[in-house]
């Protein structure tokens, strides 16, 4: 049984701070508080002296930003809760790696449900270094070459993006086929990848989301659909043609 999850804070925003600090007094008791830091120099120090097993850590802060302050504790295992205000770039970052984060302001629902989770992760004695896949995403600007963590039934799994040739939704899962012929069974909606993933992947149908560099060849009959490398065969959906059809003549 885990009495309690040691915990920092990094928030330059002293009102910020301190309502993360009431709410979690108030409505997650298992959270000790061990440590309040203001800046990324701060929080890289404190980190390394005092190992807490979970850290909230605003993305965007003085002397730096959150990636800055993984990139120098990714050795550490230690569980990361974000709190950031709205930003494309940062979230689509947090999403591909299956990342907690909090949008400011701080919804407790939300609040409640994060620690939650990482709370059974670390019942669960999960060491599996999220930290160190966020930062190596962030710094990698080829989209295929970037690392995607897959929520599974069993656990997590991860794959480079440019390995996954198609996505096609079951339900409340995703089913993803890989290049070397292997399926896996997501639990995400297709949607969450359709907002995840850019291009080489694209959607061509309420249920698929291709990634083009695994196109064989595309046929006009039968209302359109493509051959994949594998001899899969995926319709275009009439919503979607136009845009599959323009890609392909901006090339």
């Amino acid at each position: 049984m885990l009495s309690t999850i040691k915990s920092i804070i990094v928030e330059d925003e002293s009102a910020a701070r301190n309502a993360l600090s009431s709410y979690l007094s108030k409505y997650c008791p298992q959270v000790e508080v061990i440590g309040f830091v203001q800046n990324c120099k701060e929080a890289i120090h404190i980190i390394h002296d005092l190992e807490p097993q979970l850290v909230f850590l605003d993305v965007e802060m003085p002397f730096g930003n959150a990636f800055d302050v993984l990139e120098s504790c990714k050795e550490l295992y230690f569980e990361t809760i974000f709190v950031t205000a709205f930003s494309e770039y940062s979230l689509k970052a947090l999403n591909q790696s299956a990342a907690y984060y909090l949008l400011k302001p701080i919804s407790i629902e939300e609040l409640i449900l994060a620690v939650n989770k990482v709370q059974q992760h670390i019942l669960n004695k999960e060491i599996f270094n999220r930290n160190k896949i966020i930062v190596e995403n962030f710094k990698e600007s080829h989209p295929e070459k970037q690392q995607i963590i897959l929520p599974t039934l069993e656990g997590f799994e991860v794959v480079k993006a440019g390995t996954i040739m198609r996505l096609q939704g079951n339900g409340n899962f995703t089913d993803i086929f890989l290049a070397d012929g292997s399926k896996k069974m997501v639990c995400r909606f297709l949607k969450h990848f359709s907002e995840l993933l850019s291009y080489p992947f694209i959607r061509v149908h309420k249920s698929h989301i291709i990634n083009v560099n695994f196109i064989r060849s595309y046929h006009k009959s039968s209302g359109g659909y493509v051959v994949l490398d594998d001899s899969t065969e995926i319709e275009i959906s009439s919503s979607y043609k136009q845009e599959f059809l323009q890609l392909f003549k901006n090339k």
